[in-house]
């Protein structure tokens, strides 16, 4: 880690620069010291891409077990390329594009439960969902699943519920923060009074009970959506005036980027339950590039990747001081644009892999492989703890009324195998265009046959479902019906 700069007042730099030489002098026994990074070869790579410029801090690419999702440049609109992970080497200008948008897409993420959607937010000030074919695109795809409408400005953050089915955050330049049920295309949580300022970032903590931002007003705020209260906030967590980031770790802390007074970069750790005093800061450099945290749970590992850098540095979170014990620093010669993070379940456990990056030039999307280098062939059970699965915990209707659940977990001693994954449906309240009978039988259709009671039990069950869906179908047609007769009383009075 470069020094800090000498030049700055008195007793609290000597101070800060006391805490970065520890940072630097002690050497303690780790697993992931010698971790070393690794770009792949050329064949390896995603050639001849137009990345996107749009100047916006997110990370332009994300990635799960089967497919990796980038930024791009369109003209007459936003559009992301989606390519199966196996699809290396130059991309034909003519690829099929994901491109609904009619404003540049400023943020995209893959959702945790299911490998073949995605969501993305724009300058168009919507956020769409998108269900992507099991084998990837063959034609453009420009017709969403849903399109989510209640920002005024254009959309910078979406994230994923980590342990909700269907449950989607998304931040804007409005200043709001909207929890929406994709499931039913609904706005169920409007946060748009907490923040004077635009966000910067929105980070859920592990079981998704509470989330964390960064904001261009300084401040660092921990927030129960549900309850719709701030639990906690920190003023001027970096006092610099460039972008900061938050996000949650495993125990409850967060963690955040950000800059010094006099420019330096910044990284802090901070207890929720008082945020007066960080638990650790330590200054790194003089870069200008925003930090982007990618953060490992089962390891406890946070990679930073500076916007425009040319290096990916690497730390271990400790419950010893000085906290956060710096590792190492992949370095190499292009500056990175951009930057995918691959889920644990999508490593090879077979080479000892604990993370693997997309880093984006100007023009192609470079894997980068980090590797524990160890003799034995055999799982190492202690580089992959059980990580958390593709199975939602909860559904989202429990969640909205107060449930919380921890991820659900799968062992990687086997490598993973990807499940089929089932599709997206969306169910609008009060539109009466679903065909739920004809729903209902394709999942009859593809229940295992079991012994004639026990079909017949289940027939039971989904014709009970159904005649009640219909029943409710019906009573919103009488209330409807009603209110159209109110309004046009109504109407009739004032024409008297």
């Amino acid at each position: 880690m470069s020094s800090p700069n000498s030049g700055a007042a008195g007793e609290g730099r000597s101070q800060k620069e006391r805490g970065a030489d520890t940072m630097r002098r002690v050497v303690r026994q780790s697993k992931f010291r010698h971790v070393f990074g690794q770009a792949v070869k050329n064949d390896q790579c995603y050639d001849d891409i137009r990345v996107s410029r749009v100047t916006w801090d997110s990370s332009f690419c994300a990635v799960n077990p089967r497919f990796v999702a980038i930024i791009i440049e369109a003209s007459g609109g936003g559009a992301f390329l989606v390519l199966p992970l196996h699809k290396t080497g130059r991309i034909d200008k003519s690829y099929p594009t994901v491109c609904g948008h009619t404003g540049p897409v400023l943020d995209i993420d893959w959702c945790p439960h299911n490998d073949q959607v995605i969501a993305s937010g724009s300058e168009d000030c919507t956020v769409m969902v998108w269900q992507i074919p099991e084998n990837g695109l063959t034609l453009s795809l420009t017709e969403p699943v849903v399109i989510l409408e209640g920002h005024s400005k254009r959309v910078g953050i979406v994230a994923w519920h980590p342990t909700t089915r269907n449950v989607l955050l998304s931040a804007g330049c409005d200043n709001a923060i909207i929890i929406w049920n994709v499931g039913t295309g609904e706005a169920l949580i409007n946060l748009d009074d907490m923040h004077s300022d635009m966000i910067y970032n929105v980070s859920w903590n592990r079981n998704g009970s509470l989330i964390c931002t960064a904001s261009k007003d300084k401040k660092v705020r921990v927030i129960d959506p549900r309850k719709q209260e701030i639990v906690a906030e920190k003023e001027k967590a970096h006092e610099g005036a460039r972008p900061m980031r938050a996000i949650f770790l495993a125990d409850g802390n967060v963690f955040t980027t950000g800059f010094s007074r006099m420019s330096e970069r910044q990284l802090a750790l901070w207890n929720p339950k008082n945020m007066q005093e960080p638990i650790a800061l330590h200054e790194m450099d003089t870069s200008n590039g925003v930090l982007l945290p990618f953060y490992d749970p089962d390891t406890s590992i946070i990679y930073l990747c500076g916007k425009g850098d040319s290096s990916i540095r690497y730390f271990e979170i400790t419950d010893e001081s000085p906290y956060v014990h710096y590792l190492n620093t992949f370095s190499s010669k292009e500056p990175q644009r951009g930057m995918g993070y691959m889920p644990k379940r999508g490593l090879d456990v077979n080479k000892c892999e604990i993370a693997r990056f997309f880093k984006l030039h100007e023009r192609k999307c470079e894997p980068i492989i980090m590797t524990v280098p160890r003799k034995s062939d055999l799982f190492q059970d202690d580089l992959y703890p059980d990580t958390a699965g593709p199975e939602a915990a909860l559904e989202a209707e429990e969640w909205f009324e107060g449930r919380n659940a921890e991820p659900v977990l799968i062992s990687l001693k086997h490598g993973y195998i990807p499940g089929k994954n089932r599709d997206l449906k969306v169910v609008k309240k009060n539109i009466l265009d679903s065909k739920p009978t004809a729903n209902k039988k394709c999942d009859l259709i593809s229940v295992p046959k079991k012994t004639p009671d026990m079909a017949s039990v289940q027939n039971e069950a989904k014709l009970d479902e159904i005649l009640k869906e219909i029943k409710s179908i019906k009573d919103t047609i009488c209330n409807q019906d009603e209110r159209i007769s109110k309004l046009e009383q109504q109407m009739a009075k004032i024409a008297a």
